[in-house]
């Protein structure tokens, strides 16, 4: 059974970068397709970046805000990451890896069977 653990979070100032990873065990991340979503409080679980088993990639922020989050995987498939940038304070949340075996990406969190923890991510002066 697979094993997500999330690292990274913590308190950033607004207009700061975090990123988020994600270590898979035992097994690898190979032929998953992966995902980060994030809760804020008082709302539902949404999702922010996903990349297929193929290597597509679906970011579902707006498109102005496309640019800031961005997920990736190392070379081993071991880890995956979020690279969060120019961070507001709504984007306050607990943040979510995910992974399924499955071929497309979904914005639906039940779609996913493999979940971390989640790791507390606070924007604030």
């Amino acid at each position: 059974q697979m094993q997500l653990v999330e690292s990274g979070g913590g308190l950033v100032q607004p207009g700061g970068s975090l990123r988020l990873s994600c270590a898979a065990s035992p097994s690898t991340l190979h032929n998953y397709t992966i995902a980060w979503f994030r809760q804020a409080p008082g709302k539902e679980r949404e999702p922010i970046d996903c990349i297929t088993k193929q290597g597509a990639r679906t970011n579902y922020f707006a498109d102005a805000e496309k640019g800031r989050f961005t997920i990736s995987l190392d070379n081993a498939k071991t880890t995956m990451y979020l690279q969060m940038n120019n961070l507001k304070p709504e984007d306050t949340a607990i943040y979510y890896c995910a992974a399924d075996q499955g071929s497309f990406c979904s914005r639906w969190d039940t779609y996913f069977f493999f979940w971390g923890r989640g790791t507390q991510v606070t924007v604030s002066s």
